[in-house]
């Protein structure tokens, strides 16, 4: 029998070798399952149910004809686009999945069957076949923020170019909820992002060795990162700032767990030195509007006359909170935030920001972590591509005791 006759289906031993039993464990729980622990045999049928398992007694037989389906209301089949192209199922999938297996000719009237029946592709076989699911998982701290909007929506649209579904997580700024979700989303991706990440170097290092993944807002050797250059929006803030007579600034922080807080923070440190600027740092931990409202006791507390907030939703919340006290913004106090989400020029005063390329964060993210699946180099210019950060000016800096 030829390579085009060679028959391929989903069997009992690839049910077994997912599920991670034996095939006769596998086959008790198809057909007896009270035989078989409870809870293996319901992995068990899942995993049958998702592969597209069929027993060889209900399987349909091939007939070599042209005939079209008589059911047209039906879901069409593997087995369908087989009948009406006069080939092997084996031939379809081959010719769907790995066309480079089969003659041109075959290949176009498998196509065209396939096409005249509205035939879809089952994404459990196809990685059976070929090892991939066309799936990307990323997985981001907080799917509330804003900020996560325009780097989701970069990712996904690279993710479509490619011929990849994204699929989208949240860890809830949590290092726990996050390993139990990426160990969930490692069945079933073939690469992982992950979006301002609270797990330890360790842990990533870890899930690396496994998995091609991506790291965004983070560097960690070893492991393909995405970071915005953050050293011109930072230093065109503090120049602003200075330039408007500030020469105490306070950097209100992110979570401890944030790498990007701390670099952001080393930044600001090294910069303000670098104008004469005193800066101190203000821990809030919190990078949530609510955040920002409560950090405004030690802002006051720290004689500080302008402040750079880890992101937008914490100076957001900072600018809440002088308004509701009275502490007039920019007159008594200028406040930059950091990314420019949406929403950040409706406040009261619009709000003075570092701007982060966030949409061709995800992009990038997408683009270098196919690269790993793939094993090949990005070419030069791709490599080389900054991803810059700038300052737009707004209503909420300005000259001390001047609104």
């Amino acid at each position: 029998m030829d390579d085009d006759e060679a028959e391929v289906v989903v069997t009992l031993a690839d049910v077994a070798r997912h599920a991670g039993v034996n095939a006769s464990t596998a086959s008790r729980a198809l057909r007896q399952p009270g035989r078989v622990n409870p809870e293996t045999a319901r992995r068990i049928r899942e995993v049958a149910d998702r592969l597209g398992y069929v027993p060889p007694s209900e399987r349909p037989r091939v007939r070599r004809s042209h005939r079209p389906r008589r059911h047209v209301d039906a879901v069409p089949t593997i087995y369908d686009v087989a009948e009406l192209a006069g080939v092997n199922p084996s031939t379809v999938s081959r010719a769907l999945n790995v066309p480079g297996r089969i003659s041109a000719s075959t290949q176009e009237r498998v196509l065209d069957a396939a096409n005249r029946l509205n035939y879809r592709t089952n994404p459990a076989a196809r990685a059976l076949l070929t090892g991939r699911t066309s799936t990307l998982g990323i997985v981001v701290a907080d799917i509330t923020n804003p900020v996560f909007f325009p780097i989701a929506r970069g990712a996904e649209r690279e993710a479509a170019e490619h011929g990849y579904t994204l699929v989208i997580a949240e860890s809830q700024e949590s290092r726990q909820v996050e390993a139990e979700t990426v160990e969930r989303l490692m069945r079933s991706t073939d690469a992982l992002i992950l979006g301002m990440t609270r797990l330890s170097d360790t842990q990533i290092q870890e899930l690396a060795a496994q998995k091609p993944l991506a790291l965004v807002n983070r560097h960690l050797a070893g492991v393909t990162s995405v970071v915005p250059e953050l050293g011109t929006g930072i230093d065109e803030a503090l120049a602003h700032l200075a330039g408007l007579g500030h020469t105490t600034v306070a950097y209100l922080s992110g979570p401890r767990e944030s790498w990007m807080s701390f670099a952001r923070w080393k930044v600001i440190e090294a910069r303000a030195a670098q104008r004469g600027v005193t800066v101190k740092i203000i821990e809030s931990g919190d990078p949530t509007v609510e955040g920002g409202r409560r950090a405004l006791p030690k802002v006051i507390a720290s004689g500080v006359t302008a402040v750079l907030a880890y992101n937008d939703l914490q100076a957001i919340g900072l600018l809440t909170a002088t308004r509701e006290a009275d502490w007039q913004v920019p007159g008594r106090l200028s406040v930059v935030g950091f990314d420019d989400i949406f929403g950040a020029d409706f406040t009261s005063p619009p709000l003075t920001t570092v701007r982060t390329p966030l949409a061709e964060l995800g992009a990038l993210a997408v683009r270098r972590v196919l690269a790993v699946l793939d094993d090949r180099e990005l070419d030069a210019d791709e490599q080389r591509r900054p991803l810059a950060t700038e300052l737009v000016l707004r209503g909420s800096t300005g000259r001390i005791g001047k609104p």
